[in-house]
């Protein structure tokens, strides 16, 4: 197999407020903690179980920066798609540590508001539509100008076997 894919889907909630840093040459970063769930119920006690995973987020994307800001809060639902990155980096003793973290760049990177400021769930989405960021990147079909009604196509009825 040629090639490989990273790329992270995560649906969840903002564990807190996102955190905005702006860098020396003025580009905005953001940082989102998400949290995902899954519940079960217990085979031994029928209790039922929950176990949260969190998930640190980088925002590099500007046009997303700009929704993170305006829209986004402690408990926030969010789609994200973004691809999974380790850096290294020494803590105030010096010692080498690792995070990894789910990297939304200005390139194929999403993210989508699963809940709206007022409250209904239709959600919105963002993305770099020019870079392939957009969450439906592909034409829907109502916009396919073929005609997908195979009898027009000269296929027969009866199947020859």
């Amino acid at each position: 197999m040629a090639g490989s894919v990273n790329k992270v889907i995560l649906i969840g909630n903002l564990g807190k407020d996102p955190e905005i840093r702006t860098t020396q040459d003025g580009k905005e970063i953001g940082n989102l903690t998400i949290a995902t769930s899954e519940t079960w119920k217990d085979k031994n006690s029928g209790e039922r179980k929950e176990k949260t995973e969190w998930h640190r987020v980088v925002i590099f994307n500007p046009g997303l920066m700009n929704v993170v800001k305006q829209y986004l809060k402690k408990g926030s639902k969010v789609y994200i798609e973004g691809a999974l990155q380790t850096r290294k980096w020494q803590d105030q003793n010096g010692q080498e540590k690792f995070t990894t973290e789910i990297v939304l760049q200005p390139f194929n990177s999403t993210l989508t508001m699963l809940d709206s400021k007022g409250g209904n769930s239709s959600g919105s989405s963002y993305g770099d539509n020019n870079s392939g960021g957009n969450y439906n990147s592909s034409p829907s079909p109502s916009s396919n100008n073929s005609n997908n009604d195979f009898s027009n196509h000269g296929l027969d009825d009866e199947i020859p076997f």
